[in-house]
């Protein structure tokens, strides 16, 4: 299966070429792709959380599966943007992390679970593709990283204070979504299922409305913030 592979910015520098013709095995998806060159080049590894890839001139997950005459560009971050790396609290087991990649749900399940737990409830919020029937074409997702984490490592502790569970994880993507991806996931782990959904669902709400966390929607004939509520408890400023 053959593609076309686009390099730009300083990942050109790095692979001394702009592009490259490549045979690839079928079934290959683009994060196999990418990790064929991280292997030549060691430096595109160390860079891997700031790169996007897109094809076909499209952003795409790179889960997404390469297909016969694909043109693959992988890109840097822009001029005066930052390296936006992940940003994690672990911390009793529990789980908490703002991240520019796709979420890995099982992952995360996977790293919470004991052995002691009698359910893992899973709750994951996705992007649908319209709002109020208007078409949407994809989201950004902005917040204030620290004040944000530390805001979700404390609810994650109240939650498992006040309810009968094992552990708590919550994970939240930043930057540009597609449809249907996961731009939320909060997961409970408990002894029994009550306990488990009553947290997630608990979990799910004051993350809304507590965290600082801004969504801006892109429709087909333009774009808005998305406007919420705080948390009533939450003084206004005037």
């Amino acid at each position: 299966m053959r593609a076309r592979v686009l390099f730009f910015g300083m990942l050109r520098d790095i692979v001394g070429m702009s592009r490259e013709d490549v045979e690839f095995p079928e079934g290959a998806d683009l994060r196999s792709v990418f990790a064929s060159y991280a292997a030549r080049y060691p430096r595109l590894g160390d860079l891997a959380r700031s790169i996007v890839v897109a094809r076909n001139q499209e952003f795409t997950d790179p889960a997404a599966k390469l297909a016969e005459g694909d043109e693959v560009a992988f890109l840097p971050p822009v001029s005066g943007g930052c390296d936006a790396g992940d940003r994690e609290i672990a911390e009793a087991g529990h789980y908490f992390a703002l991240t520019h990649r796709p979420i890995d749900t099982r992952a995360v399940i996977v790293r919470l679970l004991t052995g002691a737990e009698g359910a893992v409830v899973t709750f994951e919020g996705t992007v649908r593709n319209h709002t109020k029937g208007r078409p949407t074409r994809c989201l950004d997702y902005q917040c204030y990283e620290s004040m944000a984490l530390k805001l979700m490592a404390r609810i994650g502790r109240e939650i498992a204070a006040a309810h009968q569970v094992e552990r708590v994880a919550m994970v939240h993507r930043l930057g540009r979504l597609l449809i249907g991806e996961t731009s939320v996931a909060v997961i409970v782990t408990a002894p029994h299922r009550r306990a488990a959904f009553e947290a997630c669902l608990e979990g799910i709400d004051r993350l809304k409305k507590v965290v600082p966390i801004w969504k801006k929607e892109h429709f087909m004939d333009g774009e808005v913030w998305v406007e919420g509520a705080w948390d009533e408890n939450i003084p206004a400023a005037g």
